[in-house]
């Protein structure tokens, strides 16, 4: 989706790009330490790379090799999407330094994912996503935000 937009995205004299991610994609839960070297590597970091780690990781899971690759074993696709999706962020901060482009992790929302077992409503959890998305031009990009906390990946 943010590939077809990014021609109009790049019309705006104040683009942005808000990922929403999830505290499950931080980097210490996805285990797998080749992984975690490759999503933390900020300066060599692609979007091949965020694909490899991918791809490595659907290989591992069809084979049965999660536990013995040391990858998450529970929720593990989640775990993984969202670390690529932090990552894919980074990537794109770097490709585009005049966008402003975070992630952030809007908290324990009430929806269907968790079967409405959340400790935020809606309204609470599109806080910090929106706060990031009317952040002054100039402002950081290329981090992960935990609510409106700045957070390590």
């Amino acid at each position: 989706m943010i590939q077809q937009l990014l021609p109009l995205l790049q019309l705006s004299d104040s683009p942005r790009i808000v990922n929403v991610s999830s505290s499950g994609g931080k980097l210490e839960k996805v285990r797998n330490e080749w992984a975690i070297g490759v999503l933390n590597d900020c300066d060599n970091l692609t979007e091949d790379k965020v694909d490899e780690v991918l791809n490595v990781f659907l290989k591992d899971f069809k084979e049965g090799l999660l536990e013995i690759k040391n990858w998450p074993t529970t929720v593990s696709a989640y775990v993984l999407s969202k670390a690529a999706l932090n990552g894919y962020t980074r990537v794109l901060a770097k490709n585009y330094p005049n966008f402003l482009i975070n992630c952030v992790c809007p908290g324990y929302v009430k929806t269907d994912i968790c079967c409405n077992c959340g400790t935020l409503t809606v309204e609470e959890g599109a806080q910090s996503p929106v706060w990031l998305a009317l952040l002054p031009q100039g402002s950081p990009s290329g981090n992960y935000y935990i609510r409106k906390d700045l957070s390590p990946f």
